[in-house]
């Protein structure tokens, strides 16, 4: 029977293969773009290395920026533990939680919202954060909350949070090239260039159609994969989280408030969406199928969590909304 240590060493080989996949498919978009641009196969080369270059960048500034981008974009403000009690309940849970995972403690924020939500980011344990909403703080008592933070180190030690962070940024690389590729198509390149030459160029006509297609179908491809990897990410950081606590009954708990919550978190956005805990646009979440959808339905967590403690598993409308 495969351990958490197995669980988490096979999340980073998937993540790296990702990766490397998303960079493929960027290369080959770079390449098909440059030679339906020049006409000629040689002409694919400079512009796949434009492509990895542009891909590079984004991801090295999302590695040293990305997490302050995200804390800013929620408008999290770094906690005071002398605040309140609830303020210092937190401080002293993760201060607990990080001594049993042998983890540096995190940099804490809250966000001021009463939704009830929490996520991490950040390139490595070293350099992590985690953030609460106001409203988790005042409505998950000692256990539940243990199993929330529980939940996210479990994303830091598994470092799930780079893998946010850098195929984000590479999804990001894939939208941006494509939108340029689209305009140009729009504004008839492919046209200016066949007609420079008596009868067009056959070899050009193919990878100028084959780029309006990756144009539109290779972000797609890229997001559907990310996001069933970042499924299957939740499944493991609540196993991790209850390897933690021992306690799989605080995050179910915390797991069914959370799916009776139905404020929206308003700072949040689809593209940070996936970071949180469960997700927090519940608007789109409600119509999402689930290959679209960036968390497993809470009923299934809260079910698995359930098969631990060896209790019956609940229906979806005993728990809440199967989907939030």
């Amino acid at each position: 029977m495969a351990t958490f240590y197995d669980l988490a060493a096979d999340n980073r080989r998937k993540s790296l293969v990702l990766v490397l996949l998303v960079v493929a498919i960027l290369a080959a978009f770079g390449a098909s773009a440059g030679i339906a641009l020049s006409g000629t196969v040689d002409g694919g080369l400079p512009f796949a290395l434009g492509a990895f270059v542009l891909g590079f960048f984004l991801t090295l500034g999302a590695w040293f920026s990305g997490d302050k981008a995200v804390l800013a974009a929620a408008g999290a403000k770094p906690l005071n533990p002398d605040a309140g009690v609830e303020e210092r309940q937190l401080d002293n849970i993760v201060d607990e939680l990080c001594l049993a995972a042998n983890l540096p403690k995190p940099k804490l924020y809250v966000i001021d919202d009463t939704a009830l939500n929490a996520f991490a980011t950040g390139r490595d344990p070293e350099h992590a954060s985690v953030a609460v909403t106001a409203g988790l703080m005042a409505r998950l008592d000692r256990e539940e909350m243990s199993g929330v933070i529980a939940h996210e180190l479990s994303h830091v030690r598994n470092f799930d949070i780079r893998y946010g962070l850098l195929v984000a940024a590479l999804v990001g690389s894939l939208a941006l090239l494509s939108d340029l590729v689209m305009r140009w198509a729009f504004w008839g390149g492919g046209r200016r260039r066949s007609n420079d030459r008596e009868g067009g160029n056959a070899i050009q006509a193919i990878f100028i159609v084959l780029t309006i297609v990756l144009a539109i179908l290779a972000p797609i491809a890229a997001r559907l994969v990310q996001l069933a990897v970042s499924r299957q990410r939740e499944y493991l950081a609540d196993a991790s989280g209850v390897e933690l606590t021992r306690n799989p009954a605080g995050l179910e708990r915390a797991l069914a408030k959370l799916a009776g919550d139905t404020e929206v978190l308003e700072v949040a956005t689809k593209a940070t969406a996936h970071l949180y805990v469960v997700n927090p646009v519940k608007r789109f979440e409600s119509r999402a199928a689930g290959f679209l959808a960036t968390h497993p339905p809470l009923v299934d967590r809260i079910n698995r969590l359930r098969t631990l403690r060896g209790v019956k598993p609940l229906a979806a409308a005993k728990i809440g909304r199967a989907h939030v």
